[in-house]
C-alpha cells in the first residue's frame, strides 16, 4: 500500500533528508586517494550518530556497515571495508540513509577520484542527468512509467544501459515502502502519482551491458562485463504546488 504522507511527517523527512545529504557533503570534503571505504563508512557512521540519527542500513537485513560503497565496477550495496582503498582514476558511490525522528532519508552519488578518463567521467555525469529528468517528470497526475521512460531515452541515447534489477522505491518511516521506481519503462503507465507520495529515484547506469552479477556476500552487485557502472539518487515528495516535485534530500533546501 502507498502511503500518503502528512505535512508533519513531510518536514520529518525533510529534516532526516538534509542530513543524509550533508553526510555526503561532508564525506566528500575528505575523500582522497589511499583511504579505505573502511574509512569512509566510519566518517559518515560517526557524523550520522554526532547529529543524532541512526545509519539506516546498519544491520538491515544483515548489511554489516553504515553506508553502501561501490566502486567502479560495482553497480550497488558494496561493503566498506579495509581492503578496498581509493586509486586515481576510480569512481564511487557513496549511498547513505539516515533515520531522524524515526523518518527516512536517503541519497547517493557517484564522485570522481583523481584523474579520471573522460569516458568514464562522461557516465558519471549522464548518470547525474538521468536523476535529474528522472525528477523533472514527477508531478500530480504523472506516472510511474514517465520517470523511467525518460530516464531510459536519455541513458540509450549516449550508449548506456539502465540496470533493471534494483530499484527506486517509497520511503518514509519504513526504508523500503511501496511503490518499485523502475528506471525504465513506457510513458503513461503504472501507478499515477498523487500530493503526498514519496520515494527515492535512483538510476543505476552502466557503461557496457546491462546486466549483473550478485556476489558471494548476497550485497555486492557488479556489472557482468566489469564495466563501469555509475548512480546518483533523491528522495523526492510529489506537490500540489510548484514544479510539482520536491527534493527532500538536499543540504540547504529552500
Amino acid at each position: 500500500m502507498i502511503t500518503i504522507k502528512s505535512q508533519r511527517e513531510i518536514e520529518l523527512m525533510r529534516k532526516s533528508g538534509q542530513l543524509a545529504s550533508e553526510t555526503l557533503d561532508f564525506v566528500e570534503s575528505k575523500l582522497e586517494i589511499g583511504m579505505s571505504t573502511e574509512d569512509i563508512n566510519t566518517l559518515c557512521h560517526e557524523f550520522i550518530i554526532s547529529h543524532g540519527a541512526t545509519p539506516a542500513p546498519l544491520n538491515y537485513h544483515g548489511f554489516p556497515k553504515s553506508v553502501c560503497t561501490s566502486l567502479n565496477e560495482v553497480i550497488c550495496h558494496g561493503i566498506p571495508n579495509k581492503k578496498d582503498k581509493l586509486k586515481d582514476g576510480d569512481i564511487l558511490n557513496i549511498d547513505v540513509t539516515t533515520i531522524l525522528n524515526h523518518y527516512h532519508g536517503d541519497t547517493n552519488r557517484t564522485f570522481l577520484i583523481g584523474n579520471v578518463s573522460d569516458e568514464t567521467a562522461k557516465l558519471v555525469e549522464v548518470t547525474k542527468q538521468c536523476l535529474e529528468v528522472g525528477i523533472a517528470a514527477v508531478r500530480p497526475g504523472a506516472h510511474l512509467g514517465d520517470i523511467g521512460a525518460v530516464i531510459q531515452e536519455l541513458a540509450h541515447s549516449h550508449g548506456y544501459s539502465v540496470v533493471r534489477e534494483y530499484c527506486g522505491h517509497g520511503i518514509g518511516r519504513e526504508f523500503h515502502e511501496e511503490p518499485q521506481v523502475l528506471h525504465y519503462g513506457k510513458k503513461g503507465t503504472g501507478v499515477e502519482l498523487k500530493p503526498g507520495m514519496t520515494f527515492t529515484i535512483e538510476p543505476m547506469i552502466n557503461l557496457g551491458t546491462r546486466h549483473c552479477v550478485l556476489l558471494e556476500d548476497d550485497w555486492t552487485v557488479i556489472t557482468r562485463d566489469k564495466k563501469p557502472s555509475a548512480q546518483f539518487e533523491h528522495t523526492v515528495l510529489v506537490t500540489e504546488t510548484g514544479s510539482g516535485v520536491e527534493i527532500l534530500t538536499l543540504s540547504n533546501p529552500k
